[in-house]
């Protein structure tokens, strides 16, 4: 499975991307002496950064990728919370109900690769009699 490096990179670099924001808006708080909130954000970043490593595709070939993804989509919706928290409440954040649309995008995935597995996008061997154009 060496040539799948794309997509191992995909699933690591993509997840963390989506919590990279929660890392820098921590460090902020922490450059501002704000301790608590830095230092829950970088729990929840570190939370993260397990689940996308532990929860990896090719460490459990056989599960469907929803399943691998419920759990980082938990931490990454938990990170709203925290960042209400730490700005200081609801109305301080400028947000309104109208903002929860933005999140919708972000579960498209689910939709899109949810049902697949790791091992549904197993190569056919080159052995004799083995039909190319079959996934």
């Amino acid at each position: 499975m060496a040539g799948r490096n794309g997509e191992k990179a995909g699933w690591t670099v993509g997840w963390l991307g989506a919590f990279a924001w929660v890392a820098v808006v921590s460090v902020v708080f922490l450059a501002q002496a704000r301790w608590v909130q830095g230092l829950a954000g970088l729990a929840l970043v570190g939370l993260a950064v397990a689940s996308i490593v532990s929860l990896a595709p090719w460490r459990h070939p056989s599960t469907r990728y929803w399943r691998l993804m419920i759990p980082l989509y938990v931490v990454l919706f938990a990170s709203l919370p925290w960042a209400i928290w730490a700005w200081g409440g609801v109305m301080d954040t400028g947000l309104g109900w109208w903002s929860l649309c933005w999140l919708l995008p972000l579960l498209m995935p689910l939709g899109s690769i949810g049902g697949k597995r790791w091992s549904d996008d197993a190569r056919p061997s080159a052995a004799v009699g083995a039909d190319p154009q079959r996934r």
